[in-house]
This record gives C-alpha cells, sequence and structure tokens, in this order.
C-alpha cells in the first residue's frame, strides 16, 4: 500500500460501535461502503475496517474510478431545506413562541439533543 493511498484512506469517517443486536463491535465506512466488518475486540475491528477502506480505495484506483470526496474534505453551508410537515411546523412555532426563542432556535437545539 503507497504512503499516499494510505494518506487518502485516513481522510474517511470510520465508525466501530457495539451492536446489542449482533453481540459484537461492527465498523462501517459509510462514505465507501454499505456493510463493513465486526468481532469481538474493537480495536481488531476498527484495523480490519481501516485496511478495508485502503483496498476499496486501491481498487477504485486500480478500475479508474474516482473515489467520492470525504465528509472531512467537503465545505457545509450551515443551511439545508426542512420540511417538517403541518402539524409538526404548527408544534414547533408553538414551542418557539412558549420559549422566545426563534423557530430555527428550537429546530436546531431539538437536532441537536436527538443526535447528540
Amino acid at each position: 500500500m503507497n504512503k499516499e493511498l494510505q494518506k487518502q484512506a485516513s481522510r474517511y469517517i470510520k465508525v466501530v460501535e457495539w451492536s446489542e443486536e449482533d453481540g459484537c463491535f461492527v465498523g462501517q465506512c459509510p462514505e465507501l461502503f454499505s456493510g463493513g466488518c465486526h468481532g469481538a475486540d474493537e480495536a481488531t475491528v476498527y484495523k480490519e475496517l481501516c485496511s478495508m477502506v485502503e483496498e476499496v480505495l486501491e481498487d477504485m484506483a486500480a478500475d479508474g474510478r474516482t473515489a467520492p470526496a470525504p465528509l472531512a474534505a467537503q465545505k457545509f453551508s450551515g443551511k439545508f431545506m426542512f420540511r417538517p410537515g403541518e402539524s409538526l411546523h404548527k408544534a414547533l412555532s408553538i414551542r418557539a413562541f412558549r420559549e422566545h426563542k426563534s423557530l430555527n432556535q428550537v429546530c436546531v437545539d431539538a437536532i441537536r439533543a436527538g443526535v447528540s
């Protein structure tokens, strides 16, 4: 594996987390492929996942395909369209009024609480 490919592979998000359902650690790189790897040892799963990312990038390069840009390299505006539907829009607006906040701030707070 050449150094440039290893550097490129290091820029992709790799997630290893415990799965109660599977009873093991599951590793994924959602930017490059669905599925992933799994095992009983977190560090071993991470190492295997890193190897998988490098292999996928190597295969793409060998086939002349361009790998997608890593999320870490992308620019985000901080804006996106959100369509909650009429009833949720109304409920969020009432909550914003009661809390003396903007509708945007109420939505950001709710999303942040759900993501954290």
